[in-house]
């Protein structure tokens, strides 16, 4: 496709409407349309309206179109409503092809094969972000760069159909030079910026305006970059850590090198005596709690360990972790989070039921129980089975939800030198299922020990000073294209006549105030408003 000379001498790339330099109608079609000319673009060439015949340019052109990046951030906002509805992976304690099918039946199965149970991290969902982001940069490139030309190759004398199809225009005769030094020196006043050639002259000022949205995509593409970037390995972190009183562990995302050990977990509450403001709060809701947290400290390993081998550990500090007040390391942020009583032992008696009579206790570890417990005498207690966090399944038989001792149950088979063979009872909490029949002895409840876990949550973000850089730039991409305007007047000799013609990119009533002040004490013809006039010649007709 060839370039296109003006018969003023510039030369215009394929697809120009106006002519960059004198504004000259080049589409003839254009020229016919409408009494104004469009000046979104000051007429220049986009690619995406030249261009249609390989590849690339059908591809250029779907993401340059403003529709098609709306529909994105309208299927991904709409992705993530459906994110929302169940709750994501990190927060379930089930592998997720078991947890969200047993938990909400066949939808769950089609949210979990879908991708929506780890939605932010999901390939088709990064995509979609990516997309977005190429939108927003061909969308610019497809705009700036001929608006960028358009502007720059502008000239002061401008074509007389150029004049004329400004919104304002006005032409005016026998007017003196004072009234044009005048002029001038109103103009200055509005610190417009005067440009003169051949005793005609343009004055502009707020250019710097019309590059506002383009910043704010430049900021919206930082922000998305900022967004993806928590998807690479170590530069966004967020994940929970329960250690028990007395234990070391490994804090996840910090290459095997720093430990936990929770020396002491801490609960307060508020005392209805000493704290009368919670009086009301503590009656009504019982127990409230007034702090809660964890005495920890901060190992480092020496070296490197052999795996399984135990860890060199160095000491790096102490520290009292409580709610919003994290240990912080290395970028990293060690924050109180939740707690809980752990069941960590369960104590049972075996008991003759005629006689209440007790032959031995036994104590079973809930992480690691013995297969049988001798009593001696000829009585001994073997556990069956054993769900750590028992509930029934849709077909009435048992089964556990985790690995975590939270509602544990036993199948125990309680021998005695009466029943050598073995009696089989099923024991919940609160709960004893026997076989038909009446056995003659009982696993009797006597006791619990539980342990104090605390939670903690390991956070890091190294993407945050790229998303906030994106936000800044974006608002200032606001403030940029929202308080200024690109306003541009023009007063050229024509035909033995001072042409006025003025334009804007909004703001049409501060424009014609600025127009009034301009004027004010000349004989010059205040501009019309073309665009109300072509108005009423609709109405009337």
């Amino acid at each position: 496709m060839k370039d296109v000379k003006c018969e003023c001498g510039h030369v215009n790339p394929h697809g120009t409407v106006l002519c960059e330099a004198c504004g000259k109608v080049l589409d003839e079609q254009e020229a016919n349309k409408s009494k104004l000319l469009d000046m979104r673009y000051e007429g220049s060439a986009r690619r995406s309206q030249t261009y249609n015949k390989t590849v690339i340019d059908k591809i250029w052109n779907f993401f340059s179109s403003v529709k098609v990046g709306v529909w994105l951030i309208v299927i991904t906002l709409i992705a993530s409503i459906l994110g929302t509805i169940f709750p994501q992976e990190m927060y379930i304690n089930l592998p997720p092809e078991v947890y969200y099918e047993q938990e909400h039946g066949w939808v769950g199965k089609l949210y979990y094969q879908l991708g929506f149970h780890d939605l932010y991290s999901s390939w088709w969902y990064l995509l979609l972000i990516a997309m977005i982001g190429i939108s927003l940069v061909i969308c610019s490139l497809d705009r700036v760069v001929p608006l960028y030309k358009a502007l720059k190759a502008q000239r002061v004398t401008r074509n007389e159909g150029f004049l004329k199809r400004q919104r304002l225009f006005s032409a005016s005769s026998n007017i003196s030079e004072h009234d044009i030094e005048k002029i001038k020196d109103h103009l200055k006043l509005k610190r417009y910026h005067i440009r003169e050639e051949n005793g005609d002259l343009l004055a502009e000022k707020g250019r710097f305006s019309r590059w506002g949205p383009y910043v704010n995509h430049v900021g919206l593409i930082i922000f998305l970059i900022g967004g993806m970037l928590r998807f690479i390995p170590g530069m966004y972190v967020y994940e929970n850590l329960w250690v028990k009183e007395g234990e070391t562990a490994l804090i996840p995302e910090t290459d095997g090198k720093y430990y936990l050990k929770n020396k002491e977990f801490i609960l307060e509450h508020y005392d209805k005596e000493k704290d009368r403001t919670f009086e009301q709060a503590i009656d009504r809701a019982g127990d409230v709690v007034k702090n809660y947290q964890s005495n920890v400290v901060l190992y480092k390993e020496k070296g490197e360990s052999l795996p399984g081998e135990k860890p060199d550990l160095q000491k790096i500090k102490e520290y009292k972790v409580k709610v919003n007040l994290p240990l912080k390391f290395e970028g990293y942020s060690v924050y109180q989070s939740s707690y809980r009583s752990e069941l960590v032992a369960m104590t049972f008696s075996l008991v003759k039921k005629d006689s209440s009579q007790s032959f031995g206790d036994i104590t079973i570890d809930l992480k690691n129980p013995k297969k049988e417990y001798n009593l001696g005498n000829g009585y001994s207690v073997k556990i069956i089975n054993y769900f750590p966090d028992f509930e029934f399944d849709d077909n009435g038989e048992p089964i556990t939800k985790s690995r975590v001792p939270n509602n544990p149950a036993f199948v125990f088979r309680m021998i005695s030198p009466e029943k050598p063979e073995g009696e089989t009872s099923f024991v919940a909490i609160q709960q004893t299922i026997e076989p038909p029949g009446e056995n003659a002895y009982k696993m009797a409840f006597k006791g619990i020990d539980t342990q104090e876990v605390s939670g903690f949550t390991i956070s890091k973000d190294s993407t945050l000073w790229v998303i906030i850089l994106g936000g800044i730039i974006f608002m200032i991409g606001v403030i940029q294209g929202s308080y200024w305007n690109h306003r541009r007047i023009w007063v050229q000799r024509k035909n033995g006549q001072i042409w006025i013609a003025a334009h804007t990119n909004k703001n049409w009533y501060g424009l014609k105030r600025e127009l009034e002040f301009v004027l004010a004490d000349t004989k010059l013809t205040f501009p019309k408003d073309q665009l109300q006039g072509e108005h009423e010649e609709k109405e009337e007709a």
